[in-house]
């Protein structure tokens, strides 16, 4: 049997499979692999506790593991699956590719290992909101009876959902970048890309590939392709894209909705793309207070979660229900703690420009700590437009005099603390200076516009070190 023929119901016994990166979708990956017959290749060029437990477990499956060794794809390789971690120009993949060696992301040997009768998916990507969108989505679909889950680049992994042997009505799937190069046949429900914004520069080389790149999320969509109204990439993507026939475009807006979007009539969010008569009617949602924090970054999330779930045919009653349910996934502006009159805010998921800037322009009065892994970015625009939002400065992290630079350049008089050495205690040091600096109604912010890789294990651990840092001030 040819690779591109390959489904759930084939026979893989002589298929040979290498798999590259053992996080979580790679394991899934390669266990659900074997447990279909296939000859099982892992690679992982890390080592650590964690992997060697994998590497007994798989073994048990007879799959051949190794780790901490440079990716090699076996000579005897008919299919190469990608795992979401590992870089979409990895050299071991170009070679694979030269051998004419078929490669899959986690997305795609997914859809493949869909049951006949599978559960519909509604794809969610983005620069920023991606997660939070996905999420309430989710609860959304939950709450009017269907049996839902939330998979994907969100932590849990695609494959484990598509061979869970009870079965789901519908899938939401968050999608990342890295993963859309090597997805050939999916054929989503609905897709969206909230926004798009630099980000990733580091994979895709320039803004250009990373927005095309970003658009194959449309492609072969089934029936709803939405888009962010008052982003234009985000509406050519759609123009662009190759849909399949009877596919509608539908926008989503913070704005009053055009007939054909969902969006915002004074305090409510109203309907105008899935009711009869849209051209004169709009189906009242539920009010914009409903969504928990309502800063207008989130308020757009929920639009595009709305939209989404109202393409699948999710009453208004079971949004608003699915809504009010809802608990924002950790280290995405939550609040940690308010005392002394100033709040001490955590969104250390705001690892790009693009994602700091929306939360700065949610407060007033900030107290800015940022810094880390800049991947390429450059901070210009992001200091031209939150310069007035800003109280005090405090940067961490590697790249901490390119957000300098770009600040100084457009607010030469603002007050710029620099942290050192390259260590977590930084940030436990950073949010000292902040307290002695804060005064009443201020508002601490920790959004980085930075990866983390500087200093943390991942934007989690960072969140963790700073809430850790803020609860010992209290």
């Amino acid at each position: 049997m040819m690779v591109r023929d390959l489904r759930r119901d084939s026979d893989w016994s002589n298929v040979y499979v290498t798999v590259l990166g053992l996080g979580i979708a790679g394991y899934a990956a390669a266990d659900n692999l074997a447990f279909l017959g296939a000859k099982v290749t892992a690679l992982d060029e890390s080592k650590s506790d964690a992997l060697e437990d994998k590497l007994g477990l798989l073994e048990f499956l007879d799959v051949t593991v190794i780790l901490g060794a440079p990716f090699a794809i076996p000579q005897r390789c008919d299919l190469l699956i990608v795992s979401p971690g590992v870089h979409p120009q990895h050299k071991a993949i170009q070679a694979a590719q030269d051998r004419g060696i078929a490669v899959w992301g986690e997305l795609e040997l997914a859809w493949r290992l869909r049951n006949r009768d599978a559960a519909d998916w509604l794809c969610i990507t983005g620069t920023n909101g991606k997660t939070t969108t996905t999420l309430m989505l989710e609860s959304m679909l939950r709450a009017s009876g269907l049996r839902s889950t939330a998979a994907g680049n969100i932590g849990h992994s695609l494959v484990e959902v598509v061979m869970d042997p009870a079965g789901y009505d519908v899938i939401a799937v968050e999608v990342g970048a890295p993963q859309l190069p090597f997805v050939h046949s999916i054929e989503p429900y609905a897709s969206v890309c909230l926004n798009i914004a630099e980000d990733h520069l580091d994979l895709f080389h320039d803004f250009e590939t990373y927005k095309k790149t970003k658009a194959l999320v449309y492609e072969r969509t089934q029936n709803v392709a939405l888009y962010n109204a008052q982003d234009s990439a985000t509406i050519a993507m759609v123009e662009n894209a190759e849909v399949q026939e009877g596919c509608r475009a539908v926008g989503f807006t913070l704005a009053t909705p055009d007939v054909g979007e969902v969006g915002i009539v004074e305090d409510f969010i109203v309907d105008r793309a899935f009711v009869e008569n849209r051209s004169t009617h709009a189906l009242e949602i539920c009010q914009v207070d409903d969504v928990q924090p309502a800063a207008i970054h989130n308020v757009a999330n929920a639009l595009a979660a709305i939209a989404l779930a109202r393409s699948y045919g999710v009453t208004a009653t079971a949004i608003k229900e699915g809504l009010l349910a809802f608990r924002p996934a950790p280290h995405r502006v939550s609040l940690v703690r308010e005392f002394e009159n100033v709040r001490y805010i955590n969104d250390s998921k705001a690892t790009n420009a693009h994602a700091a800037q929306t939360s700065i322009l949610s407060f007033d009065n900030v107290i800015w700590i940022a810094g880390g892994d800049a991947k390429g970015q450059n901070f210009d625009e992001l200091a031209q437009k939150v310069a007035k939002y800003l109280k005090v400065v405090i940067l961490i992290g590697r790249d901490q005099e390119h957000i300098a630079s770009s600040l100084q350049k457009f607010s030469p008089d603002i007050q710029i603390h620099r942290i050192q050495p390259l260590e977590t205690d930084s940030l436990v040091a950073a949010v000292k200076r902040a307290r002695d600096i804060a005064d009443p109604n201020d508002v601490v912010l920790l959004a980085p516009a930075c990866a983390s890789w500087d200093m943390f294990e991942n934007y989690a651990h960072r969140g963790r070190v700073f809430e850790q840092a803020v609860e010992e001030l209290s």
